[in-house]
């Protein structure tokens, strides 16, 4: 902790005494178990999930850039996170800037600053955070003597509301591209290159965004990684101090999803599907349990239960970990009884909760957005775990999909109300009163580089009528229901699918005490309606528009492999409710992930053409 802020006062000296005049003091404190300082490093790198510690500790992509960074010579790789908003208040007032945990060096001082662009909502936490480390909020604004601003992340496919604040961003998976951005910057450094030639060098990086330089026509084509499977994992992560979002040991068993449905933004992005072997997965938990003393492993994926060696691997996880304590967690479960039978295998004797997720409450609709999933698998998925010992079931639906109706609605509640009986049934009469399901309804928002990047989103006032009307039905006494806020998804919605014009959008709302906005407790509906106006933009209409399918888009310049060509098809198909199977079971549907990204499905490790 070499930085003062006075003659002979550390920075640690300065902010220590302001932790007990805040909440969970432990966001800012350092020299967690298995952390990584290097100063001895002469390339200093930090990366900022931009909210706060307990939401971003818990992001796998910071765990697995913090490590490969750390372990490239003469580079070292800190953590920022945004801090909340009792300790931002007492920092401006005190004029310290935002810090990294492991050294205490404001961030502004460093060689690189990348930060995850995770969705709409956080938009005005990574201006927060530039503002708060002392660093121009534009790019074209910054010198020699800024770190290099990177991005990536989900918000990288569509980068053009943000574009304005970064001076590249990274699209698609970072493993390869970070060490190659980091190798150019080193070389530009060496012959003491300015920014621009930095910006230009780093432009012939296939997968870098530069925005300040890019080129009308030109196509950013998003980074793979062709083998998953030999791409290192994280087995000595970070064990924080207090309790994050995920307090468990992760490991990511495979990545990508064929299921193909046509509103999930994370199918289409992260395709063609890369499995982890068994052998890979039950060496990696071993060490990583031994590394950490967590005392549950999470099997992370978009659809951990489509693994080829499910079985396999929990059965030999199982067999490892018995004995142990240590319990194992599959993030949600298939809608058959496949899935019941793998939330079986790791359950053991603590049946906490399942997670299914109908999406819709009528069969028209589940074939509108391609969910290929029945009211029969429901019924039988909930009578098979309840009869197994479950007493608790979470499911998820959303509202305002495209062809929806007033029947729809109502036929959620109807199908909620009838797996509901379906769970009492199956306990035994004595344990009935134990039975509870809830369900949480979330707002449709169209996302780029899906079949519904077209449309638009309802308006809210029509939002909150549909919920009225799902409000309006009779659901038994041991149903929960919960909604997301439609205010909050019109902010969302309007972000979503913008252009560059976006950027003085969110600026405004920023300088209008936008931060947050992912907090219920603190997000302001009012500051960005002030911002939309000021700037001149209409948040409903931004929200409400519709492409033309054969116009062009802001965000035509980002290829995530997947054709446009496909997800018009998949757009047509989901007008006539047909449905398109997935390709790991029927080959392929010419979705264009695979030759576009010269990469192809690996199964189990081994590749499938």
């Amino acid at each position: 902790m070499t930085h003062e802020t006075k003659p002979g006062r550390t920075l640690w000296e300065t902010v220590a005494p302001l932790l007990a005049r805040i909440e969970r003091p432990s966001r800012y404190s350092n020299h967690e178990f298995n952390a990584l300082y290097k100063p001895e490093a002469s390339y200093r790198a930090a990366l900022l999930y931009p909210d706060t510690y307990e939401i971003g500790q818990a992001n796998q992509a910071i765990g697995i850039l913090y490590d490969l960074i750390n372990g490239l010579d003469d580079c070292s790789c800190e953590r920022a996170f945004l801090p909340w908003v009792d300790m931002l208040a007492l920092m401006r007032e005190q004029g310290i800037s935002l810090f990294t945990l492991e050294s205490m060096s404001p961030v502004r001082d460093l060689d690189l600053f990348g930060i995850t662009m995770p969705h709409e909502l956080a938009v005005t936490n990574i201006l927060e955070a530039l503002d708060l480390a002392g660093i121009p909020l534009h790019a074209d604004q910054r010198d020699e003597s800024h770190p290099l601003i990177l991005g990536g992340g989900p918000g990288a496919f569509n980068p053009e509301p943000m574009a304005e604040f970064f001076d590249a961003i990274a699209v698609g998976e970072g493993e390869e591209v970070t060490c190659e951005i980091i190798d150019v910057h080193l070389r530009a450094r060496a012959r003491n290159a300015s920014r621009r030639e930095l910006l230009e060098a780093l432009a012939e990086i296939p997968g870098v965004y530069v925005p300040l330089l890019h080129e009308e026509g030109r196509v950013i084509t998003k980074r793979v990684i062709q083998d998953f499977d030999a791409c290192p994992v994280v087995t000595a992560p970070i064990v924080p101090f207090a309790e994050v979002a995920h307090d468990r040991f992760v490991i990511e068993v495979l990545r990508g999803c064929s299921r193909g449905c046509r509103f999930c933004q994370a199918g289409m992005l992260y395709r063609p599907v890369r499995e982890r072997s068994a052998d890979t997965i039950v060496k990696a938990v071993a060490r990583g349990i031994a590394c950490t003393g967590f005392d549950e492993v999470a099997l992370s994926s978009l659809s951990t239960t489509d693994h080829s060696q499910i079985e396999q691997i929990l059965r030999r996880l199982n067999h490892q970990l018995s004995g142990t304590g240590v319990g194992i967690s599959l993030p949600s479960q298939r809608l058959d009884a496949f899935g019941v039978d793998m939330a079986r295998l790791v359950a053991g004797e603590k049946k906490a909760g399942l997670t299914f997720a109908p999406e819709a409450g009528t069969q028209r609709l589940r074939d509108i957005i391609n969910k290929n999933v029945t009211e029969d698998n429901l019924i039988s998925a909930v009578q098979q775990a309840f009869s197994a010992g479950w007493r608790r079931c979470k499911l998820y639906f959303m509202i305002g999909l495209p062809g929806e109706t007033d029947e729809d609605i109502r036929a959620i509640a109807e199908l909620v109300n009838r797996a509901y009986a379906a769970a009492k049934d199956a306990v035994p009469e004595t344990k009935r009163g134990q039975v509870r399901m809830s369900m949480s309804v979330a707002v449709f928002v169209p996302k780029v580089t899906t079949p519904f990047q077209w449309v638009g989103q309802i308006a809210r006032a029509e939002i909150e009528r549909r919920i009225a009307v799902l409000r309006g039905t009779r659901l038994h006494k041991g149903i929960d229901l919960k909604w997301h806020d439609p205010a909050s998804s019109l902010i969302e919605a309007a972000l979503s699918r913008a252009g560059r014009e976006a950027a003085a959008l969110i600026e405004a709302a920023w300088r209008g005490g936008a931060r947050f906005d992912a907090w219920t407790e603190q997000f302001r509906l009012a500051a960005w309606e002030a911002a939309a106006q000021q700037v001149g933009l209409s948040l409903n209409e931004l929200a409400e528009h519709e492409y033309a399918v054969d116009e062009p888009l802001p965000w035509d310049h980002i290829d995530c492999g997947v054709s446009k060509e496909y997800l018009r098809a998949e757009y047509e198909r989901a007008l006539s409710a047909v449905t398109t199977p997935d390709c790991s079971f029927v080959g392929c549907t010419d979705c264009g992930a695979c030759p576009t990204l010269e990469a192809s499905v690996r199964l189990g490790g081994d590749s499938r053409g």
